[in-house]
């Protein structure tokens, strides 16, 4: 019989699931390292994506530290129940307020009281939906727990109990919260310190000054007929800067017409009360047919 696989490395410590937070190892990471905290039925799926690339070097650095915790080890019966069926009746099962009571109490139990600097997430389908502005503030918490839900979610005395606040990220349903968590990391670690290398590499990207990011180009200088536009090429940095800004306008106009809309009256109200559409959206406020990639 052959030895069970060691588990990866999660940061500067050989990692393993327990009931309760270890200590949070100031010796072994960077003074400010960002601490993620997930509470999951499935902490095996962790670190997942983010043990590799950028995060998964920071990870290794010390830049910040995971801590998978296993909802099930808060379960009090012998058979570990942590689920029941949904009272009033319906399909599904629905997770239960004391395991996941005890679950969030362990997690949180070093953490500051202040939930500015230390946020208690609980991935959703009906929370309010992620954007950059939540990373943004997400990446100067001092830690973040994140709650995985399962099956037809949790008990709501627990989420009320515990101020948790729910959070989605987009208008579908996954079969856990898992993989939210990850988007959500990705999104908040990037924005950390010494996570990118390059801090200014964030500064001009999708979402970051209201508007889409403008195309991008790299050497060979014609590919397959397709050349790179000449003012790039040209040196000149204002018209430079003036192209890209106007690319990344006409992309947000034709795009994300919310998001222009959002951009317009920001900066340049619009006289008539109404940001112009784009065709899209113009076409289906008025009931025509929709892409097929719209819902």
């Amino acid at each position: 019989m052959t030895d069970a696989p060691k588990p990866r490395s999660q940061g500067m410590f050989q990692p393993r699931v327990t009931a309760r937070p270890r200590p949070l190892m100031e010796d072994l990471h960077r003074p400010g390292a960002f601490t993620a905290r997930v509470l999951t039925l499935f902490p095996g799926m962790f670190p997942g994506p983010l043990g590799d690339s950028l995060t998964g070097k920071a990870l290794s650095d010390g830049l910040w530290r995971l801590e998978a915790l296993d909802i099930r080890e808060f379960a009090r019966n012998k058979h570990r129940t942590v689920d029941d069926t949904p009272a009033g009746g319906g399909p599904g099962m629905v997770l239960k307020p004391d395991v996941v009571g005890e679950a969030i109490d362990a997690a949180m139990a070093d953490a500051t009281g202040d939930r500015a600097r230390w946020p208690l997430l609980y991935l959703s389908p009906r929370g309010r939906v992620f954007d950059q502005a939540m990373a943004r503030r997400l990446a100067g918490a001092e830690g973040v727990t994140l709650l995985c839900g399962r099956f037809e979610g949790v008990d709501q005395r627990v989420l009320d109990a515990r101020g948790v606040e729910e959070v989605s990220i987009g208008d579908y349903v996954l079969t856990g919260g898992e993989l939210a968590a990850m988007v959500i990391l990705d999104a908040v670690l990037r924005l950390r310190p010494g996570v990118l290398g390059n801090e200014a590499s964030t500064a001009e990207e999708s979402f970051s000054r209201g508007l889409l990011e403008h195309p991008q180009y790299t050497r060979p200088q014609v590919w397959e007929g397709r050349e790179i536009p000449e003012v790039l090429l040209s040196g000149h940095h204002a018209r430079i800067a003036e192209w890209r800004h106007a690319q990344a306008e006409r992309l947000t106009k034709e795009r994300r017409p919310d998001l222009w809309r959002a951009w317009v009256n920001a900066t340049q109200p619009d006289p008539a009360g109404e940001a112009e559409l784009s065709d899209a959206e113009t076409s289906a406020a008025k009931g025509g047919p929709k892409k097929d990639d719209e819902t």
